[in-house]
Parts: structure tokens; C-alpha cells; sequence
């Protein structure tokens, strides 16, 4: 008996660890491929989404291919709009399965900021609150989160150097959000750990 037990232990050990395995040979795959293929990247985290309906991070990844994607299609209004719906949908995946995410709720400010970027006329008045709403509910939960500080100050500048104010303040928000970069740990390899370059390229610029 105590042989069974022992030989049906180890079969569900495996059996885990070639799921793990699996789960992270797909996302590596996925996150190689994005550096190509954007489209067909996010299709494939679609993939891996549905083999792990309790993780977050999948559809989290199907949308962020398509929403930075999002920023070199803004000629084209009507195929931007298609992807950029495509990608709402996997951020209310990933919203369902971890609600309050900061992480989340950063790259929602983000889909919005596409739209802005994109015709500023239509968007400007319907979304720039939704996006500071969003800044601001995400620096509630993780005030020292890198991307949070980061993304925020960018947003500001933007707006601060479209109104011909004084960028300095968020400017060293982003001397903040690099420092934070400094010291910031990933939950695990596959968790958001992006916007160092970003923060130096922004920081840069301010100079």
C-alpha cells in the first residue's frame, strides 16, 4: 500500500511539473516571438490563456502585444480600433482573475492612451480622465510600483508639454520610478518587469 501511495505521489509530481513546463515553454516561446511578431505572439498567449484559466498573466500578455502594437497602427483608424477592442477583451480576462491589479490597470491606462495618441480630438475629452482615474486607484494599491510611478509621470508630461507647463515636477517621478527600478523583484520570471528603458529614455529627454 504504502508503495502505491509512494508511485502515485511521484505521478502527480510529474504530472505538475510537466505542466509547469509546459506553461513556461509557451511563454518563453510567446515572449521570443513578440520580438517579431506581435500579432502572432499575442495569439499564442491567447493560447496559453486558455490552458491557464486562473492565471493573469497570459491574457495580461495577449493584450500588451497588441496594445504597443497599437502605437505604430495609428494611421489606420478602423484596423487600430479592432485590435484595441481585441485587446479590452484579454485585459477583462486578466481583470477577472485578479481584480485590483495594478499591473492591470496600468496597461488599461495604457489601451486608452493609444486612443488619445491616436486622434486626440475624439478621445482627448472621453479618456484622459479615465486614464489619471486609473494612475491614481493604482498608486492607492502600489505606491512604490516602478511601472505605476513611471507611467503616470509619463502620462503628466505629456500632458504638461501639451499645455506648455513645467515638466520638471514629473520628471523626477521618473527619476523615482528609475530608482524603484533599482530594487523592484518580479513575483516570478514571467510578472511585469518592464519600463527601466523607458524611465532612462524619458529621463533623458527631460535633460
Amino acid at each position: 500500500m504504502k508503495h502505491l501511495i509512494l508511485i502515485v505521489t511521484l505521478l502527480i509530481i510529474s504530472i505538475v511539473a510537466t505542466a509547469q513546463t509546459k506553461y513556461e515553454q509557451g511563454m518563453h516561446k510567446a515572449l521570443d516571438l513578440w520580438k517579431t511578431n506581435p500579432i502572432e505572439a499575442s495569439q499564442l498567449f491567447e493560447r496559453i490563456a486558455k490552458a491557464e484559466p486562473d492565471n493573469w498573466l497570459p491574457p495580461y500578455y495577449a493584450a500588451e502585444t497588441l496594445i504597443l502594437d497599437g502605437f505604430s497602427k495609428m494611421q489606420d483608424a478602423d484596423a487600430l480600433k479592432a485590435q484595441l477592442d481585441q485587446a479590452q477583451n484579454f485585459l477583462n480576462d486578466a481583470t477577472a482573475i485578479s481584480k485590483d491589479n495594478p499591473e492591470i490597470m496600468v496597461m488599461q491606462a495604457i489601451l486608452y492612451t493609444v486612443y488619445v495618441a491616436s486622434d486626440g480630438a475624439t478621445y482627448g475629452m472621453t479618456l484622459s480622465g479615465k486614464v489619471m482615474a486609473l494612475y491614481a486607484q493604482a498608486e492607492k494599491i502600489a505606491p512604490n510600483n516602478p511601472r505605476v510611478v513611471l507611467n503616470k509621470a509619463d502620462w503628466n508630461i505629456g500632458g504638461a508639454r501639451y499645455f506648455g507647463t513645467d515638466i520638471k515636477p514629473f520628471c523626477q517621478e521618473v527619476e523615482r520610478a528609475l530608482e524603484l527600478f533599482a530594487t523592484f523583484k518580479p513575483e516570478t520570471e514571467f510578472h511585469p518587469n518592464w519600463g527601466r528603458e523607458r524611465a532612462q529614455e524619458i529621463i533623458a529627454n527631460c535633460k
